[in-house]
């Protein structure tokens, strides 16, 4: 088929009134300003069977082969790298929104430290990624609620959970949609939209790939939330690569892929808008290659970290400590309760093989306020900073 011929409903506008003064509860008969502004109104694509060229389906589908490549080399090793990579792919996810953490700080906060917002945040984003897993199995508008919920927690300015019940745009100012680069559906469609795209995203008779970017653009074209929304995307995405069985046992991070080109990845949104659906599906068939790669190479550092560490560890074979070590591969940063409780001990029988590590040089410790000691694998914290510095290179795929 001919690129000419490869349609797909772009977004129409409609005009929608603003009245500045309503914002601030401002009686807008008191003589408010009231401007026009457009609206999208994105298609229904549930029953649309979308057609790419052959050249960007060749790039999906291999790029589908790879994703599903990688999560089989981890399958059996999942127990150690799956939380790393989930985190890694929700802090690139985070990063992409200008969200941004040391390793140490975002580990730190999952604990309850006080690691800055952006930690939090971060922190937040993994519980989100780890909802969109647990809920792979029925990808709907109540999953994505609840992804946005687990995202949002202790945010009060916005409603977790909820569909929007105003209006929200990208681009200009922040007190009104006037000018703005694009303006997202009048909240009252939002509920029906988001129906329409969960049983787009449900099809199994859509390349997976397709599928995926398909529906992440049109999400975001619909923009459902008042905040949360790129970052609850993305964990959609990783949601439905579940569902279709491209990966099983991991989450490999797509967004590390992504964030190495976000001007790409925006305009891709963008062409997305307007009939396009090839620029979105090349972003993300060459993130995932990206992602895989990266995530190949973070995985070889913390076998070789792992390796390492038994020339130095001179504990008895059968001490707590050597468990403790495959433990840190997922949770470079631990306090006694989590360490006592992965090991399988009592809190005061996990403070012996702590020390022992720490003797060795592979784990250092520093006292929380408030909160205790937390004991820290540097290395392992590196390997994981160096992902994130190597995502947001662009580099020759």
């Amino acid at each position: 088929m001919a690129d000419t011929e490869i349609t797909w409903p772009a977004v129409e506008w409609e005009t929608r009134t603003w009245t500045p003064a309503a914002q601030w509860g401002i009686d807008a008969e008191l003589g408010a300003p009231v401007v026009d502004y457009e609206a999208a109104i994105p298609p229904f694509i549930a029953g649309l069977t979308p057609q790419l060229d052959a050249t960007s389906m060749a790039a999906a589908e291999e790029a589908t082969r790879e994703l599903s490549r990688f999560d089989a080399e981890l399958g059996a090793r999942v127990h150690s790298f799956a939380p790393v990579l989930l985190r890694s792919e929700s802090a690139s996810s985070s990063q992409i929104e200008n969200l941004t953490a040391s390793a140490r700080a975002i580990f730190s906060a999952e604990l309850g430290a006080k690691s800055g917002r952006n930690a939090e945040q971060i922190a937040a984003n993994t519980r989100a990624m780890q909802a969109a897993i647990e809920l792979a199995d029925a990808v709907s508008p109540d999953s994505i609620r609840r992804m946005h919920e687990a995202l949002m927690v202790g945010q009060p300015r916005h409603a977790a959970g909820r569909w929007r019940e105003e209006a929200v745009w990208i681009g200009t100012r922040g007190d009104s949609p006037v000018g703005a680069e694009f303006v997202a559906p009048w909240h009252e469609r939002v509920s029906e939209l988001i129906v329409d795209v969960t049983e787009f995203a449900r099809r199994r008779d859509v390349a997976p790939l397709l599928s995926v970017a398909i529906a992440h653009a049109h999400f975001e074209t619909i923009h459902p939330f008042t905040d949360g929304n790129g970052r609850t995307g993305r964990a959609l995405a990783q949601s439905m690569l579940r569902y279709r069985g491209v990966t099983r046992s991991v989450a490999v991070p797509v967004s590390a892929g992504l964030l190495a080109d976000v001007r790409g990845y925006h305009a891709a949104l963008t062409a997305y808008r307007g009939g396009d659906l090839a620029p979105i599906v090349r972003a993300f068939a060459d993130a995932s290659l990206r992602a895989v790669r990266n995530a190949r190479r973070l995985v070889a550092e913390i076998d070789a970290i792992r390796r390492s560490w038994d020339d130095v560890l001179t504990a008895r074979r059968d001490s707590n400590a050597w468990k403790l070590l495959d433990i840190l591969l997922s949770r470079p940063v631990l306090d006694s309760a989590t360490a006592a409780r992965e090991v399988g001990v009592k809190q005061p029988n996990v403070y012996p093989p702590l020390r022992a590590l720490v003797e060795a040089g592979i784990l250092k410790s520093k006292a929380e306020h408030r909160l205790g000691p937390f004991w820290r694998s540097d290395e392992i914290l590196g390997a994981i900073d160096r992902f994130a510095e190597r995502a947001g290179r662009r580099e020759a795929i």
